[in-house]
């Protein structure tokens, strides 16, 4: 070779090799590396998988007939109820010769409206249950005699109103004030009560699912209220239901719109809160 100042450089021919594969990236034994794609999001980026409501309703642990007869309006017996509750809302009453149409529309307009009750009511300075505000307005609108907690008439506007928010969620008043009696709810839930020594959490939490003679015990979620239990051959309240455990248990049941009924009503539907209303709902 010729001189230019300078001692040429030799590289061996393997070394020249081992340059090439290191500028590819690679070393032996190595297959060329890909790039990862801009976004592809890596395995700690992915959001977890979301954890399945372990709630169900009480349509659920019903027999197929049953089901079928809660989902068609023809056949199920509650509307007939919702159907005496649309005549009331249009009848005109009292001495301000008002119906429920004068001051609210037609019933479409309660959408929503049973989805959040009980709730608080300021002139009572406590929680009222659907009925209970139903009532109220009757006593302060129209000037009447409020109804009877289980009449057949508040049963069937409740009924009528809750109708209006079926398929809806369950959204609980939010009132800072409702907390309390909420807490009075829960803890009565979990308390032992009658001659049994049973609390509501040991048969519709610790044993739901489970049968109790030829029924399933429920969860109790009250999704459907009122209902028409073929038991009754009647519609009837949530309050109804809890005085029929109470009895169930040898406890002496609370009285219709009392306090501790309201206030446990208040607890267990912010227990279902989120499950869809269901009203006019048919049970066993």
């Amino acid at each position: 070779m010729r001189g230019t100042g300078r001692e040429a450089v030799r590289c061996p021919r393997g070394a020249v090799l081992l340059l090439a594969v290191l500028a590819m990236g690679c070393s032996f034994g190595d297959t060329p590396r890909r790039a990862a794609a801009p976004d592809a999001p890596s395995a700690q980026a992915r959001p977890p998988a979301p954890v399945p409501d372990p709630r169900r309703s009480g349509t659920l642990d019903m027999s197929p007939a049953t089901q079928a007869m809660q989902r068609d309006d023809s056949a199920n017996p509650a509307m007939l109820a919702v159907l005496g509750g649309r005549q009331r809302w249009r009848a005109v009453q009292g001495a301000g010769a008002r119906s429920c149409a004068d001051c609210h529309g037609e019933p479409e307009s309660m959408r929503g409206v049973a989805a959040r009750y009980p709730a608080w009511d300021e002139p009572a300075r406590g929680p009222f249950t659907l009925a209970q505000r139903i009532n109220a307005c009757r006593s302060r609108h129209q000037g009447l005699p409020a109804w009877r907690p289980d009449e057949e008439a508040l049963l069937s506007l409740s009924a009528l109103v809750g109708l209006q928010s079926r398929g809806l969620p369950i959204r609980p008043d939010t009132d800072p004030r409702l907390a309390a009696p909420r807490e009075r709810g829960r803890e009565r839930y979990e308390r032992r009560i009658g001659q049994l020594n049973f609390a509501c959490a040991d048969c519709h939490d610790r044993l739901a699912g489970r049968r109790l003679g030829a029924a399933t015990i429920p969860q109790a979620h009250p999704t459907g209220y009122p209902i028409y239990r073929l038991e009754w051959q009647s519609i009837g309240s949530l309050q109804r239901r809890l005085r029929n455990c109470m009895t169930g248990v040898r406890a002496e049941p609370f009285a219709l719109d009392s306090p501790e009924l309201v206030e446990l009503e208040l607890y267990l539907m912010q227990r279902a809160a989120g499950m869809a209303v269901e009203t006019p709902a048919v049970r066993p």
